[in-house]
């Protein structure tokens, strides 16, 4: 067996959302979004009491990177979470 690869959607307090993955399925990973300063922005008022939630999209321990990256892409687009009014995703780039 593989090691566990996952797709996650995180969902913020101002219901904004992040489509990440994980390639080691390590349950404390929360992703990399590379839009951090519009994040912390946006949940300053949240600062002293934040609770995010983490939902695992899909997972495969025979997955090769690539097949994960791709289910990656599949997810944003699907959830709209690179639409900067939905969420953080900033690739693939949105198009109206």
């Amino acid at each position: 067996m593989g090691r566990l690869k996952q797709v996650f959607k995180i969902t913020y307090p101002n219901g904004m959302i992040y489509v990440g993955m994980d390639l080691t399925g390590a349950i404390t990973y929360f992703g990399s979004p590379s839009d951090k300063a519009r994040i912390a922005a946006d949940l300053a008022e949240h600062r002293l009491n934040l609770t995010v939630s983490k939902e695992i999209l899909w997972e495969s321990d025979t997955a090769t990177d690539n097949e994960v990256r791709e289910k990656e892409r599949h997810y944003i687009r699907l959830l709209g979470a690179n639409d900067p009014t939905v969420g953080y995703n900033l690739v693939p780039r949105f198009t109206e």
